[in-house]
């Protein structure tokens, strides 16, 4: 008598290569070769003394946007690992701490052209005879647009983790890498991909400083779209204009499509809640990628492999790095710390030193206390900004992240304002401005806004989205609503976000304000009064003393922005604002 009981039956169906499995080699090897075809073009002959002219004929669009978006996505690997490693020595590391966060504040403030003016001759000087060099410094370049929010939002994503996660990791017995790779980076998903989607249009955002480079008195533009950009605004025509533009929001359109929208759909599962959200963030390359053969046998007999051999290296090196750690075998490290500290601050003090002798002499009390009254112009613009944008787009990241059906339209628009350079729209703002005889020195705040203001939106949608389900339903079922819901749930909740995207926000406000402060559209050109229309105009004419003295005066006022403000701001979101 055969029995009617229930029986757990195992799924034996096995994924086998399909159709979609060759496309999806196809669409590999067509990106590796698209990789190799535009990176070709970074391994040509260069000679600094005949610089030549770049071909302005609209043909070559597709192949300047093939060669930009290849810069971009070198830059983002390395912004990737460099954000992940130093936010885990922050988060990890009192001592690393207080020197990561202090260079991070400095560092997002220093203006791209700051960076360019010293890292040219470099990266020209490492590669001679070859155009390698330049495109190193351009990405580079773009590099030190993206980093700096990727970086500080990783680092207050690790701060934050709940302390039962961590007890548990403890308890397991976990490695720090099995700890990191299960735990902390799961946790910090959300917050790495919005952050990076953000930085990813902030290299968009300079794409034109980068490619179109002035030094040794030469005009280098690289072949991409930022320079074909930068000979528009020269030329002031709005054709060639508009299609580089429409070239550009198509690139980001592909990017949503291809590479965010799926990552935020596979970040899902890392949220922290007990019941599950009934819309979840959906992706049709996502969907069309999990049922593949190809994938499929990667992660079974590639990744998993590398990950458990892994593993198993460092639990049988444990014990020996455990030897390592006691205090008679650790004078070795500390001893390499300390020569390491050293050397680095005597070529801080060599530079120091380099700068004070070029400035002695070229610079006068009045012109220093000018300089620091434009900073003090500027910095009332960012606060400004930052205050503006807080009212307005924490309302609307709020909305989008409780609902996903928005977001699947709002990502997409989000994105193409915040890679949008703001030079493009030059003419439009300078004929607006000249037409309502609206003064720079308020028109820039808007500029600035345009540029800097999608970190705060990026964020608050970040934290939005990260809200547990369960505690959403928590906040239905005692009826919460309008005010107490927002003081009792959302604004706890997305408060950390917010921290972040202010502060990165503030950062690249000073960044932006090179570009804002000073607005030329062919013959016409509109100047606020400004710490950054300063350093536009000094790093045009050249003059070194008056490019060290502005951008170390910007600099401290970041510094101290971000010791009186910022960092008080971070200490209490992960005193008062952890999931516990």
């Amino acid at each position: 008598m055969k029995s009617l009981a229930p029986q757990l039956v195992v799924d034996q169906h096995r994924p086998t290569f399909t159709w979609v499995d060759g496309v999806v080699l196809l669409v590999l090897f067509g990106l590796l070769w698209s990789a190799m075809h535009f990176g070709r073009g970074m391994l040509v002959a260069f000679d600094p003394a005949g610089v030549p002219d770049l071909d302005f004929s609209t043909s070559q669009i597709p192949y300047y946007a093939g060669r930009t978006l290849l810069r971009m996505w070198i830059a983002f690997a390395f912004s990737l690992f460099f954000a992940i490693s130093l936010g885990y020595l922050a988060a990890k590391s009192l001592s690393a701490r207080a020197v990561i966060l202090p260079a991070l504040d400095v560092l997002q403030s220093v203006p791209v052209l700051g960076f360019l003016s010293a890292t040219v001759v470099g990266f020209m000087a490492l590669f001679p005879g070859s155009l390698l060099g330049v495109e190193c410094a351009a990405i580079f370049a773009i590099f030190t647009g993206q980093v700096w929010n990727m970086a500080f939002g990783f680092y207050h994503s690790m701060v934050t983790i709940p302390t039962d996660m961590q007890e548990a990791a403890s308890t397991y017995g976990l490695s720090r890498w099995q700890r990191f790779r299960t735990v902390e980076l799961p946790a910090s998903a959300h917050s790495l991909i919005w952050n990076s989607m953000m930085s990813f249009g902030g290299g968009w955002f300079f794409v034109a400083q980068s490619e179109a480079i002035s030094v040794m008195n030469k005009d280098i533009k690289l072949p991409g779209l930022g320079s074909y950009m930068a000979m528009a605004i020269e030329k002031g025509d709005n054709h060639a204009a508009l299609l580089a533009v429409i070239a550009m929001l198509m690139l980001i359109l592909v990017s949503d499509q291809l590479v965010w929208r799926p990552l935020l759909a596979w970040a899902d599962k890392f949220k922290m809640e007990l019941t599950e959200s009934g819309l979840s963030p959906t992706s049709w390359v996502y969907k069309l990628l999990r049922g593949t053969y190809v994938f499929t046998w990667l992660a079974l007999r590639v990744w998993q492999p590398m990950l458990d051999a892994l593993d198993q290296a460092l639990w049988r090196l444990k014990p020996r790095i455990g030897r390592a750690q006691r205090p008679t075998a650790q004078w070795p490290l500390r001893l390499a710390g300390i020569a390491l500290a050293c050397w680095l601050g005597y070529e801080a003090i060599l530079g120091v030193l380099a700068a004070i002798s070029s400035l002695h002499g070229a610079l006068t009390v009045a012109s220093f206390g000018h300089i620091v009254w434009l900073g003090f112009l500027t910095l009332l613009r960012v606060l400004a900004m930052t205050v503006l944008a807080t009212l307005i787009w924490t309302p609307i990241g709020v909305w989008i992240g409780f609902h996903p059906k928005v977001a699947r339209f709002a990502q997409p628009l989000a994105q193409i304002g915040a890679s949008f350079p703001v030079n493009m729209t030059f003419p439009l703002i300078v004929g607006l401005f000249v037409a309502t005889q609206t003064s720079m020195n308020w028109g820039s705040i808007f500029l600035i806004a345009m540029g800097t203001q999608w970190y705060i939106l990026f964020n608050v949608i970040a934290g939005a989205m990260a809200i547990p389900n369960d505690l959403k339903e928590v906040a239905r079922i005692y009826g919460l609503r309008n005010w107490q819901l927002w003081r009792t749930l959302i604004l706890p909740a997305i408060f950390p976000f917010w921290v972040t995207g202010a502060c990165t926000a503030a950062g690249g406000a000073w960044n932006a304000s090179i570009v804002a402060e000073l607005a030329t559209w062919g013959d016409t050109t509109l100047k606020a009064d400004g710490l950054g229309a300063y350093i536009a105009e000094v790093t045009k004419s050249g003059n070194t003393p008056l490019i060290i003295a502005s951008i170390g005066v910007m600099s401290l006022f970041v510094v101290l922005m971000n010791k009186l403000i910022w960092r008080r701001l971070y200490a209490y979101a992960e005193r008062r604002f952890r999931l516990d």
